[in-house]
């Protein structure tokens, strides 16, 4: 014969309900939410500090494309090996939403050693502050540009390799 009526099972059960939808409401949109004003002014935030972030990086790309032309016209003789380096870095500034040159508004980049083997061991050590400084802002980047930025700093620290190890093979 069955029961009729409340069992200690079906309260339980009803309780346990009950809890877990204050709980999932609780985890919804409340006043904290997005929808609030609150969150409204987060997410903007957010979208405007990953925009900085990105234009920030492609500034560096620029200036790291004229760093490569500058030595690229200033010593001949590295201009075959730097080539895919550089149009490498065109890519990337073109993935950051950059231009394909350096504005006027940044700064002139300073001429290269006179030295085709000094001149490359500048481009890597630019290369490697650009690739370690794009590393740090991973910390803070959405997980989009997080993304794009590692796989950047990544080409960007073995282009330093390469540099290093092609003006060693560079003669003076």
């Amino acid at each position: 014969m069955r029961r009729t009526g409340t069992t200690r099972r079906s309260a339980l059960t009803a309780t346990g309900a009950f809890a877990l939808g204050a709980v999932l409401t609780g985890c919804g949109d409340g006043p904290e939410g997005p929808s609030a004003p609150g969150g409204t002014d987060a997410r903007a935030a957010s979208l405007r500090a990953a925009k900085a972030l990105r234009a920030a990086a492609a500034r560096d790309s620029a200036a790291l494309l004229a760093r490569y032309d500058q030595v690229a016209a200033a010593h001949p003789v590295a201009e075959a090996g730097i080539a895919p380096m550089r149009e490498t870095v065109r890519e990337h500034l073109k993935a950051l939403g950059g231009a394909a040159r350096a504005s006027a508004a940044s700064p002139a980049p300073t001429a290269p050693a006179s030295d085709p083997r000094a001149a490359l061991r500048e481009l890597a050590g630019e290369e490697r502050r650009v690739a370690d400084g794009r590393a740090a802002a991973l910390l803070t980047a959405d997980p989009e540009l997080a993304r794009l930025l590692a796989s950047v700093a990544a080409a960007g620290a073995a282009h330093a390799y390469l540099l290093t190890e092609l003006a060693k093979e560079t003669a003076a």
